[in-house]
């Protein structure tokens, strides 16, 4: 006798693939929502991480920045102080010179020669005065070419003026001090005469 199967088996298969297709892919979705999820977790956590050590570097930044400007101050100060040092090192090797300028004024201006002013900036001494004729213009010219501490004199100017009623001759005359440093910056002028 042939038995033949009238029960349904091909869709009992169908059902029982389909039914394994189901829970592997409820298992498959389980798992990658789990793996999503410790990646979102992992990636969170280093994010975090992160953030962390960029608001620490931030501080140690602000830190730095405030150190810093407190170098750069006290690098301007130091600059300022080595400044003043440099200026009072060149005022103390050249107050001489003044002396030697001021006693070789008194020996060389001859009689009837007055100053109205006298001004140095570094070796340059610019001076401006009376004299009753220009001959005495020349021989303070010669004077100052003949002195140690003065040279290389160079007449700008000379008219004539009236000063108090007394016809004199106005002049300009440059000339360089010779003995010594260059002063750092120009000392006032002074004003004086010879009689």
């Amino acid at each position: 006798m042939i038995r033949v199967n009238l029960l349904p088996h091909r869709a009992e298969k169908r059902k029982a693939r389909q039914l394994q297709f189901i829970i592997l892919s409820a298992i498959s979705l389980v798992l990658g929502g789990v793996i999503v999820g410790f990646v979102h977790v992992a990636i969170s956590t280093q994010i975090s991480y992160q953030e962390r050590r960029n608001a620490y570097l931030k501080q140690e930044i602000t830190v730095l920045d405030k150190q810093i400007e407190e170098i750069r101050k006290l690098r301007e100060q130091t600059q300022a102080l080595l400044a003043r040092k440099t200026v009072v090192e060149n005022l103390q090797s050249t107050r001489s010179d003044v002396v030697h300028l001021l006693d070789q004024m008194l020996r060389i201006l001859p009689d009837g020669v007055y100053l109205k002013s006298l001004k140095q900036t570094g070796y340059r001494i610019s001076i401006v005065g009376y004299a009753q004729s220009s001959a005495r213009v020349s021989t303070l010219m010669r004077s100052i070419e003949d002195s140690p501490w003065l040279d290389t004199p160079t007449l700008i100017e000379v008219h004539a003026t009236t000063v108090g009623g007394t016809r004199l001759s106005e002049f300009s005359l440059n000339f360089n001090l010779t003995k010594g440093a260059a002063p750092a910056a120009a000392t006032p002028a002074a004003t004086g005469g010879k009689g």
